[in-house]
């Protein structure tokens, strides 16, 4: 666990379907934290635009952003422990996230906002997605998938874990805890 009184942000970061809310909700129990999910921010606006099959663009994206760098900011600084499900999907999102810590120096990627990517193969993902819009349980519809899957990126030099995101939740929340805690 974070210690010295300093708080840490795990960001859970990958496209939708990638596991971020089960396996967030998984790792705050285990780790005594509390559990953002992103998608809970989103203005009603951005929803609705999702919903109907077109994707955000950066005007939707970068206010939603900004307010969950300003929730990772209050819980840093009061010495908690926070995990936050985000799709984060490029470097400048991810920078916006990492900036919640005050200490932050812009492309230095030692931050005590960490990212998880949850790796999942396209397959799959549209599998989980089609199951979750049969259910009714997500506003995300599969069609969007393809233009996340290519929004994503990924830069070896902001040293963000990778975890297979088809293993078990409990492999996947061990994994992060002996990775990151």
């Amino acid at each position: 666990m974070a210690s010295n009184n300093k708080g840490i942000s795990v960001v859970l970061m990958g496209v939708s379907g990638s596991g971020k809310s089960t396996i967030g909700e998984l790792l705050a129990r285990a780790t005594n934290s509390s559990f953002l999910d992103a998608d809970d921010f989103h203005p009603k606006s951005n929803k609705e635009k999702m919903g109907k099959g077109i994707p955000l663009l950066d005007e939707d994206r970068i206010p939603w952003l900004e307010t969950l760098r300003d929730a990772l900011r209050e819980k840093l600084l009061s010495g908690k422990v926070v995990i936050l499900g985000c799709s984060a999907l490029q470097k400048k999102y991810r920078e916006i996230l990492r900036s919640a810590d005050p200490n932050y120096e812009l492309g230095k990627y030692t931050s005590l906002v960490k990212f998880v990517l949850l790796d999942v193969p396209a397959k799959v993902l549209a599998a989980r997605l089609e199951k979750r819009a049969a259910e009714g349980l997500h506003f995300m519809p599969a069609a969007l998938l393809q233009s996340q899957i290519d929004l994503l990126q990924l830069d070896d030099s902001e040293g963000i874990l990778r975890v297979d995101g088809t293993l078990s939740p409990q492999e996947i929340v061990s994994t992060i805890q002996a990775s990151v805690f």
